[in-house]
């Protein structure tokens, strides 16, 4: 009876939490869990995260990668909804990833590791049905060349950004400077492919400062989210990748005063602003953000 109990309490709190959630072409926070620590899979999906990630790649020795697969499988039957992180695709585990999660109801999606090419994204959207979204994650320094690429990919729903490992391919330092390239590589080939913004690298450490800065940086290049690796960080990206209640009423009052005037446009200030206005305002209504 216990069990029974807390199962349909969980279920009536997952349904509440999935009603209220970001969905995927608009997240901020995204954060990843071990696929070995079960225990933290149903805290994650109700927590602040916009959406989650179960990972199924660099987190898990290769040795327990069948262990790990189970967690997710099960986890996902039993009635959790996460988006999976998968094995590259070079890999055996790769092939064992998808004929596990294939058709799965609470697949989100899945996020497919070290991408370097735009087949790679499309065998991925076919070996699950040609229905699951595949985010590529670029990691390497042909995986940022080729973004444009692979934006175009079928099957590609929006791309991120593997930091660290980057940063392991290509010496680059951990800096805005260092990370402006690879950053402008993935907002450009986004809006060439017709996707959404890209998803910033996750930052280490618990320092909310450095993760605030390191998250400005990403949304002042153009980018719209960001992976996070623990339950503390979705609040404080969700707000930083947020427009705040002051460029809510800018955006606002100048849409009002644009309506006032006819939709007149009056110099070449007026088209970008007028944009950004309407980019802010959108924003506003998917984050249920009110003006200061």
């Amino acid at each position: 009876m216990t069990d029974a109990i807390t199962g349909t309490v969980l279920a009536e709190r997952r349904a509440t939490r999935e009603s209220s959630r970001v969905e995927g072409r608009n997240a901020r926070s995204w954060q990843l869990v071990s696929a070995r620590l079960v225990d933290q899979f149903d805290a994650a999906q109700l927590g602040r995260a916009d959406q989650i990630i179960l990972d199924l790649e660099d987190a898990i020795d290769s040795s327990l990668k069948d262990e790990a697969r189970h967690n997710v499988v099960g986890w996902l039957r039993d009635g959790g909804r996460a988006w999976v992180r998968i094995n590259d695709w070079t890999t055996v585990e790769w092939s064992d990833d998808l004929a596990a999660l294939a058709g799965l109801e609470g697949l989100s999606g899945v996020i497919l590791a070290k991408t370097e090419a735009a087949e790679q994204v499309t065998d991925t959207f076919q070996r699950l049905g040609g229905r699951t979204p595949v985010i590529p994650l670029l990691e390497s320094a042909l995986g940022i060349e080729d973004a444009t690429t692979i934006a175009r990919a079928r099957g590609a729903f929006r791309l991120a950004f593997g930091s660290g490992d980057y940063r392991r391919d290509t010496g680059a330092e951990n800096n805005p400077l260092a990370m402006a390239y690879p950053r402008t590589r993935l907002v450009l080939a986004s809006r060439i492919g017709g996707l959404p913004g890209p998803i910033d690298g996750p930052t280490v450490g618990s320092s909310h400062p450095l993760l605030r800065e390191q998250a400005a940086d990403a949304v002042a290049m153009g980018m719209t989210g960001k992976l996070c690796l623990d339950h503390e960080q979705p609040a404080v990206i969700n707000e930083s990748m947020s427009p705040s209640p002051a460029d809510v009423a800018w955006a606002l009052d100048f849409l009002g005063e644009f309506e006032a005037n006819g939709r007149v446009i009056r110099d070449g200030s007026d088209k970008p602003r007028l944009a950004r206005a309407e980019m802010i305002r959108r924003r506003a209504e998917i984050f249920r953000i009110s003006p200061q």
